[in-house]
C-alpha cells in the first residue's frame, strides 16, 4: 500500500513525532542545527504572534531553507542532514502500520521514533 501525503500533512506528521520522538536520544542520537538559522527562524515564529517551542523552531528552520542534521554520538553512523524536501518525500515513505497510526491520531513514541528514523535514514536502524 502506498500513501500519498500532501506536503502540509507530511509537516504535521513530522512536527508531530518531533514533539514526541524523544526516545531518539536513548540512541544516541542528537538534533545539530545552526544556531543562527535557529535565531531567525524563532524570530519569524514570534513576529506571527507565535509561542514557539523546540520542535516549532526546528520545523521553521526547514521551513525557512535551513537544515536539520541527527548526530549519531555512540553508534558510528554519519551524521544524516534533512532540509524540506525530505520531510515532504520520506515521512510517507514510513512503514504503514506507524503512518497509519499518525495519520489517524493514534500514535505514540514508537511512532515517531519510526518516523523520524524514516526521514532521516530512510530506514528503521534503531530499536
Amino acid at each position: 500500500m502506498k500513501i500519498q501525503l500532501t506536503e502540509e500533512e507530511s509537516e504535521k506528521i513530522f512536527h508531530n513525532s518531533l514533539c514526541n520522538g524523544h526516545q531518539i536520544a536513548h540512541y544516541g542520537l542528537q538534533m545539530d542545527y545552526s544556531e543562527k538559522e535557529y535565531e531567525k527562524a524563532k524570530k519569524r515564529l514570534q513576529k506571527k504572534g507565535e509561542d514557539a517551542c523546540l520542535e516549532d523552531v526546528w520545523l521553521e528552520i526547514l521551513k525557512g531553507g535551513g537544515t536539520l542534521t541527527l548526530v549519531d554520538e555512540e553508534n558510528g553512523m554519519d551524521p544524516s542532514v534533512i532540509t524540506l524536501k525530505e520531510v515532504h518525500e520520506r515521512v510517507q515513505e514510513s512503514p504503514v502500520r506507524h503512518l497509519m497510526d499518525a495519520i489517524n491520531e493514534q500514535d505514540d513514541g514508537d511512532t515517531a521514533d519510526v518516523i523520524l528514523q524514516s526521514v532521516f535514514y530512510q530506514d528503521v536502524v534503531f530499536g
